[in-house]
């Protein structure tokens, strides 16, 4: 286990800082010889404290000085989730700059758009494949405020000096652990000058959107956006001097820029940081972490996972698994209602968790004591599960524009399958409509470069012309009378049937999916049809496993998709397509496919069942447009795309599958 600091309360450095660089200052100041990063190298986990956390950031600074950056200017990160991106982000804050990721994996088109809209003075780039791309992007006049593109090692900077100018070593901001910096830090008077020109109204970060309908839209949030919301952490969540965390999730993400990272350096939090995704398993092991994040399909497929193993074992092992959840669920659901748990079933419950959920804990690192997750709704039996193991998930709302987070449910005030209540001060209503509308301290600044998309997001409410503006999240939802916000879709989403029935497709989308672990995404379609159809897309993984069983699929061929997958989760190889095509085409996953759907319509109104459907052949992917880079369908491409496709499972009663 990692050293942390002693138990005790936290204390919150955002609570009288006038900036995020002066709120990682104070956090400094308070806890400077304690653990602050982990990382892993050559097999062993190396600490960085606070104070070192500092130095490093100031050698970043002084870097980014040297090549004449100013107040404002855009400092751009492309990498995957490790500790120079959190030195990179603490230099530039130090700085008064504009610090924003960008997603891994993207189109050299995607990356000039994204470097070039944003005017990025400089870009720092984490491995050949990136910076390949990069180059490509930014050639030619494509992105002329561009003073530096800087690889995070030297060896890689030389490998590529000659195909450009602004190739810069990263020994320059102190950044290669394999070459001694050659630059010293920024003294404590630079730094205090710099922060002082920082006003709490300015831009600290560009966060771009998954752009589902259309380019990505740059959101601009404020010191005093990141700053309110982090002081507010005391009433929505229970955090401890040693809790320590395990980070993976891309820090290009608003949920883990902002509400992790920064709520760490807020609260003083020790991380360790994954050194790949494939890894977090083994890694989970060897850190041991107290709070976790991440997304709700973790929580979906480890339920999946341990639902097919059970089925896997003795009469016996299943009735005293089905009893102890059973009997767990039942304790957890008194607890949430407030009423007392009797003698009896704590004594059971204790057994139950003995037998049962101590081991579901420890696939964890055996220490959580709860997860966040937010993004997308869970379905009610899987949050029981985990509530039933003593692994409580509090699910969360918020958005980009709004900082993160608006909604959580929380220690003590938990409604298992919403978002919770509104935190404070923030307001949460309900338009006409039932969109729902926000205002308050942490509604973003607007959108860079685009007042009439800005316009359109912050206005007053239909039935309130005149009022101060909302900020209108496109999420349509419903708030019961305690005040708890449920998520039923995005407002943009809904179909209208050829019947004129208003349907959300989200709720349909999410029965379906729960059904079988075999469903990666459903794509559901139906607006001015006469009844409800969907193309669904099989999970990689769990297709090729039973490949593997029909003798379509070789073990060494799972084997290395396997790995692939576990290393680049949002990938879609065309070895990976081609493989899974080898399967799709099998009778027996189209039987297996046709029952999740039946058994998922069997959860629905009939005017929702899908009553057509075609399995694609392949997992919708990034590289073709159909996901984001945090796996949201993108419908609109993906209606276009398989337009042919959809207008015959109505035109050709061959084609496609009956429910």
């Amino acid at each position: 286990m990692l050293e942390t600091a002693p138990h005790g309360p936290v204390t919150f450095a955002a609570s009288g800082a006038t900036s995020v660089g002066d709120m990682f200052r104070r956090r400094v100041a308070a806890s400077g010889p304690l653990p602050a990063l982990y990382d892993k190298r050559a097999g062993r986990w190396h600490q960085t404290t606070w104070r070192g956390f500092y130095d490093d950031a100031r050698r970043v600074l002084a870097g980014l000085l040297a090549l004449d950056l100013k107040k404002g200017d855009k400092v751009a990160i492309l990498g995957e989730t490790r500790r120079p991106w959190a030195i990179l982000d603490m230099g530039a804050q130090l700085g008064g700059f504009v610090s924003y990721g960008i997603y891994p994996k993207q189109a050299p088109e995607q990356l000039r758009y994204l470097l070039a809209h944003a005017d990025a003075r400089a870009v720092f780039v984490d491995s050949e494949s990136e910076l390949e791309r990069v180059l490509a992007a930014v050639e030619g006049d494509h992105c002329p405020a561009l003073a530096a593109i800087v690889p995070w090692t030297d060896a890689l900077a030389q490998r590529f000096a000659d195909r450009d100018p602004r190739v810069v070593p990263a020994s320059r901001f102190g950044l290669d652990p394999h070459a001694p910096p050659s630059v010293e830090p920024s003294n404590d008077a630079t730094v205090e000058r710099l922060l002082a020109a920082i006003d709490r109204g300015d831009t600290a970060t560009l966060v771009y959107t998954s752009g589902t309908t259309g380019p990505p839209k740059a959101a601009m949030l404020s010191h005093d956006n990141v700053l309110t919301l982090l002081s507010t952490q005391s009433t929505f969540v229970d955090l401890y001097a040693d809790d320590l965390s395990l980070s993976f999730l891309p820090m290009a993400h608003v949920a883990e820029r902002i509400l992790a990272f920064y709520g760490r350096v807020c609260t003083g939090l020790a991380t360790a940081y994954a050194t790949s995704t494939a890894a977090v398993l083994d890694e989970l092991q060897e850190v041991q972490p107290t709070v976790f994040g991440s997304v709700p399909r973790i929580f979906e497929k480890a339920y999946a996972k341990a639902m097919a193993e059970l089925d896997k074992k003795p009469p016996a092992v299943r009735r005293i698994f089905r009893w102890a959840l059973a009997t767990s669920t039942h304790r957890v659901r008194l607890l949430h209602e407030g009423r007392p748990v009797p003698l009896a079933l704590r004594v059971q419950h204790a057994l139950a968790d003995r037998l049962v959920w101590k081991r579901v804990r420890q696939a964890f690192g055996g220490r959580v004591r709860f997860f966040v997750t937010g993004a997308a709704p869970i379905a009610l039996p899987i949050l029981e599960f985990f509530w039933a193991a003593n692994l409580p998930v509090y699910e969360a709302y918020g958005m980009t524009e709004a900082t993160v987070a608006t909604h959580i449910n929380r220690p003590g005030t938990v409604r298992l399958g919403t978002v919770g209540r509104v935190i404070p001060p923030m307001q949460c209503r309900l338009a006409e409509d039932k969109e729902i509308l926000l205002r308050g301290p942490w509604v973003f600044q607007g959108y860079y470069k685009n007042p009439e998309a800005t316009a359109e997001m912050l206005r007053p409410a239909s039935d309130d012309p005149d009022g101060a503006p909302w900020l209108h999240t496109g999420d349509v939802g419903e708030i019961d009378r305690d005040g708890f916000l449920r998520i039923t879709d995005r407002k943009k989403h809904l179909i209208i049937t050829a019947g004129g029935k208003n349907l959300a497709p989200a709720n349909i989308d999410k029965a379906i999916r729960e059904a079988s672990p075999l469903i990666a995404q459903v794509h559901v379609h139906g607006d001015r049809r006469p009844y409800v159809s969907a193309i669904i897309a099989p999970s990689p993984i769990e297709t090729l496993e039973l490949g593997v069983g029909w003798g379509v699929v070789t073990r060494q061929e799972l084997d290395q998709l396997r790995a692939e997958l576990l290393a680049h989760p949002t990938g879609r190889s065309a070895a990976l397509e081609s493989a899974m095509k080898k399967v799709t085409a099998h009778p027996e996953l189209q039987r297996t496919i046709r029952d999740a759907v039946r058994l998922g319509n069997a959860r629905l109104a009939q005017v929702e069942q899908v009553r057509r459907f075609v399995i694609l052949d392949r997992d919708f992917s990034q590289e073709r447009g159909e996901l984001t880079p945090t796996m949201k369908l993108k419908r609109k491409a993906i209606e276009t795309q398989h337009a042919a496709l959809l207008d015959r499972l109505y035109a050709d009663p061959s084609f496609g599958l009956d429910a």
